[in-house]
């Protein structure tokens, strides 16, 4: 029942407005109690994930040295596949002058044997012998020149059996082409041979040697065998001459 008393509604003797009061602050009694259930379900879910965080924080760590670890190895292989990695002949414009003249210059004596016995159409026993005894002392100086290399404190090269057995062994070459003075083919082939062998030990056994080295020597190397196969030619096709004969 509703009455009205001094201006004011009273229902079942209660006052209007504490009604009215009672009713707006039900919800916020209701709100009060959802956010302390929400603040005890967020706390007892904290340390969970605190514990994932902690966790992937642990994580991570691990992959950077992991990423470091992988980029170091990279970086290892590339600068071992460099160094395995031959050499690239536009090297040579690397070549300090005075190696690069000089090492060009040691050409002409193997050219000019077969050059001079090719316009003439003769074979010259001598001539072929002078450029022998010539590929004879560049190889037995090769071998030489990797001794030196591998004596020096601090030189990639150790002064080993293997280093310094592999540079006697084109001197060893050499003396044995000298022994065939009567046969120029044999000793040719012997020349051919200590040439090959001391690229090859240049090229792949002693590090160290820069790479406009390893260009210059395979091409002198090439261009030296090249002549000494030019003059087995002329020998096998050309009529042979001695030069005592031609000034008697």
């Amino acid at each position: 029942m509703i009455s009205f008393a001094s201006g004011r509604r009273i229902i079942s003797g209660v006052p209007l407005w504490r009604c009215l009061q009672q009713i707006t602050r039900a919800p916020n009694y209701r709100t009060r109690a959802q956010l302390l259930f929400q603040s005890q379900a967020c706390s007892a879910l904290m340390p969970a994930r605190q514990t994932s965080t902690n966790r992937l924080l642990s994580i991570r760590p691990v992959r950077s040295s992991a990423s470091r670890l992988c980029h170091s190895d990279s970086q290892g292989t590339a600068e071992r596949g460099q160094s395995k990695e031959g050499f690239s002949l536009r090297a040579l414009t690397q070549a300090p002058k005075p190696a690069l003249y000089l090492g060009f210059s040691g050409l002409i004596p193997f050219l000019s044997a077969p050059i001079l016995m090719a316009t003439t159409q003769s074979f010259y026993p001598e001539i072929a012998f002078a450029q022998l005894v010539y590929g004879a002392s560049i190889v037995s100086f090769l071998g030489g020149a990797r001794w030196g290399f591998a004596l020096p404190a601090g030189s990639p090269a150790q002064p080993d059996w293997m280093n310094l057995g592999n540079s006697v062994v084109p001197s060893l070459l050499a003396w044995l082409a000298l022994l065939c003075r009567d046969n120029i083919a044999e000793g040719a082939l012997v020349v051919i041979m200590g040439l090959g062998l001391s690229l090859h030990y240049d090229l792949t056994l002693l590090p160290g040697y820069p790479s406009w080295f390893k260009a210059m020597r395979t091409v002198l190397t090439l261009v030296a065998t090249f002549s000494l196969v030019a003059t087995l030619i002329i020998k096998k096709f050309c009529l042979e001459k001695k030069i005592k004969e031609i000034q008697d």
